[in-house]
């Protein structure tokens, strides 16, 4: 393309305009959803509408990769409707899953192993969920499996789930994991009694729980490495 038509785009092109000449680097948060939306309405600009977005969340991007369509709708941003939320959804929804795979792991030798795999799949989720990761001997990954999916402030593992997939797997040893949203990283009086609960029962199948972690983007809790299991 050449120069003259690129000083020809609209304003809405701007940043694209901006990220050839310059780099991506060059581009503020507001012009790289900008980008996203791709429009802004009669009266604002593209990164006008990005940046009112922006104004609502607090100017915090890790809140807006936390949220749902339905959430950033109810935010009532003047430009923004489904089609463009979806957009910034999926965005940033590629981005944890590139997370995802550049931690992938075969097999787990320590405590930050386990929680940099389960960081990088359950730090952002708004939601509580709880995740289960199953083992051969030697630690080497078999399976890993979300079983279990709440509200803001918990969730409900069902053990017998839990000990029949491990079944199917052939798995050995177990993982338990699950995220606090709040960012909150202190187990509760509920997950010290599921994991005791899951713990013994894996004892009568000859299954051991190696490990519970508790993951938010504060950082994550090893119940083996603080001597809770």
């Amino acid at each position: 393309m050449d120069n003259i038509s690129i000083k020809n785009w609209a304003e809405d092109d701007r940043p694209r305009e901006k990220l050839l000449a310059k780099g991506i680097d060059s581009l503020s948060h507001s012009e790289l959803l900008a980008i996203l939306i791709n429009n802004g309405t009669k009266d604002s600009s593209a990164v006008a509408v990005s940046k009112d977005l922006l104004t609502k969340v607090g100017n915090n991007l890790d809140r807006i990769g936390r949220m749902s369509v339905k959430e950033i709708l109810q935010l009532k941003v003047k430009g923004i409707g489904p089609a463009k939320a979806v957009s910034i959804v999926a965005a940033f929804e590629l981005g944890l899953r590139r997370d995802s795979c550049n931690v992938k792991k075969d097999s787990f030798t320590s405590s930050n192993d386990v929680a940099a795999f389960l960081k990088a799949r359950l730090q952002y989720k708004m939601q509580e969920v709880f995740a289960v990761t199953f083992l051969n001997q030697a630690n080497k990954i078999l399976h890993y499996e979300i079983v279990s999916e709440g509200g803001i402030t918990g969730t409900v593992a069902d053990p017998r789930i839990i000990l029949k997939k491990a079944l199917e797997h052939n798995a050995v040893n177990i993982i338990l994991s699950h995220n606090h949203p709040s960012g909150n990283l202190s187990p509760s009086k509920a997950d010290k009694e599921l994991t005791q609960k899951l713990q013994q029962a894996a004892l009568l199948l000859e299954l051991k729980v190696i490990d519970h972690i508790i993951i938010s983007n504060e950082g994550y809790f090893s119940f083996a490495d603080e001597g809770l299991l």
